[in-house]
């Protein structure tokens, strides 16, 4: 009788051809997180680490690998758009998805049409069936076992 269980420590690796971590974890909601620079550039970045946190007030979350445009802005002006990238709009996320220079409109490249706000004046995905205005409560450093902040 074979074995089917697999389990590694994390310090050795994993062995396999792919990390397994973001395929275990499933289905993960893929959104694009919007923002602003204090100078008025848009970013518009794709992340697959998203989820609610509490429903009353409603509360959501991404999570950064990395000190990126996305948190920079959102750290410098409290507001961001969340916006459901859905199968349909697959292809427009990927062309987001990929590194671009500063000044690069994503919403350009990716020919995606950038929706009015009502609460914030960072602009949502028009074609995202569903889009949440945010501000920003607060941004979480986290930590590897030894306490040391990861990625910055």
């Amino acid at each position: 009788m074979s074995n089917s269980f697999y389990s590694y420590k994390v310090s050795n690796g994993h062995g396999l051809p792919h990390d397994p971590f973001k395929s275990i974890i499933a289905p993960r909601p893929i959104g694009w997180i919007s923002s602003k620079s204090a100078a008025g550039e848009v970013n518009l970045a794709p992340y697959s680490f998203f989820n609610a946190f509490n429903n009353a007030p409603p509360i959501i979350g991404f999570s950064s690998v990395g000190y990126k445009d996305s948190v920079k802005n959102i750290e410098s002006t409290g507001e961001f758009c969340w916006s459901m990238a859905t199968q349909p709009l697959a292809e427009a996320m990927n062309i987001t998805s990929k590194p671009v220079d500063s000044g690069v409109n994503e919403y350009e490249l990716a020919k995606l049409e950038a929706g009015s706000p009502d609460e914030v004046s960072v602009p949502f995905v028009a074609a995202s069936p569903v889009s949440m205005e945010c501000k920003l409560t607060q941004i979480v450093q986290l930590n590897n076992v030894s306490k040391e902040p990861l990625d910055t």
